[in-house]
């Protein structure tokens, strides 16, 4: 079992007693081109490295500020990044004019505390998944950011990958025909958290895909697990319900013995199945279903229908850095991401109800 890796992150300097100063060697200003976004990143623990080697490649955004209460991650960072700042400090970050945008990569029980100050500050927002913690925090952010003329965006990365891409297509132009069904499994051993259970560490990935893949909004979730090792559920199915008899399931799972990430969308003319651990074909498209003729008195009419397999041409991308750059695109135009605030709101109410289910063992909550 592990620990979570990302570090806690105050607001208040007074409430930490061991705050690292910056480095006097990083203090310098570092001159950047008045076109380009500067991000400010807190939080170099898992996520944030990730985060700050796309941001600081990006053709539109450097990074120029590094954010963490941890010594040895601030290490890290500037062995890593030798010429961006270092501070223990979040409110020394969020004062600098030097810093255009955050990026937060924290628990998510401190999302909303960064990113409402980051917004009162007049920064743009990039923040991990899940949103927040509650609904009720999203819909203050959304109001706050709008309010300020800022952009939010969540980080769910995988609606930049080549294969989301691909599919959306395919459902736009009708190959799959009406949607019957998404089933989606995400199974692994580990990462444990400590503060959220397995459905608000995993879920989100899937959620936010089926979101973006199905325009029809969600009626009612249910959702079973169980706590096994770390006081948290840690193995859990969802089981959400749309309009027009569409019906989706999320198998999220900490305790699984081998990676799993596969992706089942069943349509009316074609079925597909996306295996993200597919190095080549990730995608393939199957010409199979079942036709229903006129029944006659006794039997109904079935037929089965088994024809070509294809695999189509996936685009190979590093997701995070498409997003980044979408990000800094997001922000120069003053246009409104498919991943922001709302987006992340609709992902963050599917997980309440899906914790509301679960502590009633199974109850549907309706939405």
């Amino acid at each position: 079992m592990s620990v979570d890796p990302r570090p806690v992150v105050s607001i208040n300097p007074a409430a930490d007693s061991n705050r690292m100063p910056l480095p006097t060697s990083l203090l310098g200003h570092i001159p950047i081109p008045s076109d380009v976004v500067r991000v400010g990143v807190i939080g170099y623990g898992y996520w944030g490295p990730n985060l700050a080697r796309n941001f600081h490649a990006s053709g539109g955004s450097r990074v120029v500020v590094i954010c963490d209460q941890r010594p040895d991650a601030l290490r890290r960072a500037g062995q890593e990044y030798p010429r961006v700042k270092l501070t223990s400090d979040v409110a020394e970050l969020l004062a600098s004019t030097q810093v255009d945008a955050i990026a937060v990569a924290t628990p998510v029980w401190t999302h909303f505390e960064i990113a409402k100050a980051a917004l009162l500050a007049g920064k743009h927002v990039f923040v991990e998944k899940p949103f927040t913690a509650s609904s009720a925090q999203a819909e203050e952010l959304i109001d706050l950011a709008q309010t300020k003329h800022l952009t939010i965006m969540v980080d769910h990365t995988f609606l930049f990958t080549g294969a989301v891409k691909k599919i959306r297509g395919l459902i736009e132009d009708n190959s799959l025909g009406r949607l019957y069904y998404y089933d989606s499994t995400r199974v692994n051993l580990g990462l444990f958290q400590h503060d959220i259970n397995v459905i608000w560490d995993l879920a989100p990935h899937d959620l936010s895909i089926m979101d973006y893949l199905i325009t029809d909004r969600p009626q009612g979730v249910v959702a079973t697990g169980e706590t096994h090792l770390n006081g948290v559920e840690d193995v859990a199915f969802i089981t959400i319900y749309f309009p027009r008899n569409i019906i989706a399931h999320i198998n999220v799972n900490w305790l699984s013995p081998v990676k799993v990430r596969t992706t089942l969308i069943g349509g009316e003319k074609k079925m597909l199945v996306w295996n993200d651990l597919e190095a080549d074909e990730k995608l393939r498209v199957y010409d199979k279903g079942v036709d229903m003729g006129k029944p006659g008195v006794y039997e109904l009419l079935v037929s089965y229908r088994s024809g070509d397999m294809w695999a189509p041409k996936v685009e190979r991308l590093e997701a995070l850095r498409c997003e980044a750059d979408y990000f800094v695109e997001c922000i120069r135009k003053t246009i409104q991401p498919i991943n922001n605030g709302e987006s992340g709101l609709r992902i963050v109410k599917l997980l309440e109800a899906a914790d509301k289910s679960l502590k009633k063992r199974g109850k549907i909550v309706y939405l």
